[in-house]
């Protein structure tokens, strides 16, 4: 494992000279490009960086439609169903009879996107604050904010059925639903390209469409395997780009860095670059400290458009937070960012995730 903690005092003291020194006007933000995925060209298509490193500025990456494909077709149901529901607190077995009124909700609004991959979107009768691709956009929403829920406002949209992973809650307020007897189906949406297939499939059994989960799962496995490999065809030779998630929240004064298992390491590897706050041995999500930044000193950071506006950019973002502003990233002003309801979201849209994120990585200069 390679570090910089050695130097981290030494550097830090530079930290608070400059936290104490700038004003708002000291740090001049580059202008920022947009590149947008487009899965019907190659990405060797592309004029790539010689260096990847050898960029400097902010850039949006961008999909071309916030939708979700679906089937043609409705699938084919089979109802009633028993499933297996993988609540917190172990397996248990739980019968869904109908469908026609489905909730849907997780953190990341992965388990929305499935269900309209699916083709059963017209089963949504309402929504988490993550499910924001267009065609759920009509929806009301259920979630106070991206974790925690009201089982009156549930009850009162009379769902058929609740489907979720346990990342919103209060876990006491999902169960009472089971109780009201509501069917409550807990999946699993493990941030990998297997977790994505996983999904699918045990999505499509609690909807009784199991045929459609096994062709979703094929499909999206397919897709997504073949984008990173041509991904990795796209990165250049040498050094790869060293990259970490920030998650930022500036209203709330929240600056968390995303390690392993959160979802980002899996999006970086991908994306064929090192995931450093691993690197630094950071598990889940943690509260960003100067050390951590320091050590990591990351090339290129991942974060989120709606972060990224709450602490007023990315000259915001350095003048609040100087050890960000003495990483390579920071000194380069090298940010990707994309929409919030999209960058971590596993599901239908991955691979177009990826495809973008690729274009604004490693050909910055192609434009939108």
């Amino acid at each position: 494992m390679r570090t910089r903690l050695f130097t981290a005092a030494a550097v830090l003291s530079g930290v608070v000279l400059a936290a104490s020194g700038c004003s708002a006007a000291t740090i001049a933000e580059t202008p920022a490009v947009t590149v947008t995925a487009d899965l019907a060209s190659p990405l060797s298509a592309l004029t790539v960086l010689d260096d990847a490193k050898d960029y400097s500025g902010l850039v949006q990456a961008a999909l071309p439609s916030s939708g979700i494909l679906a089937p043609e077709e409705a699938p084919v149901q089979s109802l009633p169903v028993t499933v297996v529901s993988h609540d917190l607190a172990g397996d248990v077995p739980v019968t869904v009879s109908s469908t026609d009124r489905v909730i849907s909700m997780d953190i990341s609004g992965s388990i929305a996107a499935t269900v309209a991959g699916l083709g059963m979107l017209d089963s949504l009768v309402a929504r988490d604050i993550s499910t924001t691709f267009d065609e759920a956009a009509d929806l009301p929403v259920i979630t106070s904010n991206a974790h925690t829920v009201n089982s009156e406002a549930i009850l009162a949209l009379r769902p058929d059925l609740v489907l979720t992973d346990g990342s919103i809650g209060p876990i006491d307020v999902v169960l009472q639903l089971r109780d009201a007897g509501i069917p409550v189906v807990f999946v699993d949406t493990d941030p990998s390209i297997e977790g994505i297939a996983e999904l699918a499939r045990q999505t499509a059994a609690a909807l009784g469409v199991a045929a459609a989960g096994d062709a979703l799962a094929a499909e999206l496995s397919a897709t997504i395997e073949a984008k990173i490999a041509e991904i990795a065809d796209i990165v250049p030779s040498g050094d790869r780009l060293r990259m970490m998630f920030l998650y930022l929240r500036g209203t709330s004064g929240i600056y968390y860095l995303f390690g392993q298992e959160s979802g980002s390491d899996v999006l970086i590897d991908a994306l064929g670059g090192v995931d450093v706050a691993a690197e630094i041995g950071l598990e889940g999500m943690r509260p960003m400290t100067d050390e951590a930044m320091v050590a990591a000193n990351p090339d290129l950071i991942l974060v989120m458009t709606g972060g990224l506006d709450s602490v007023g950019g990315v000259s915001g973002l350095l003048e609040a937070r100087p050890a960000v502003a003495l990483t390579e990233a920071g000194k380069n002003q090298r940010f990707v960012e994309m929409d919030d309801g999209e960058i971590l979201s596993f599901g239908p849209r991955t691979v177009t995730v990826l495809d973008a994120l690729a274009r604004a990585i490693y050909a910055p200069t192609s434009g939108s």
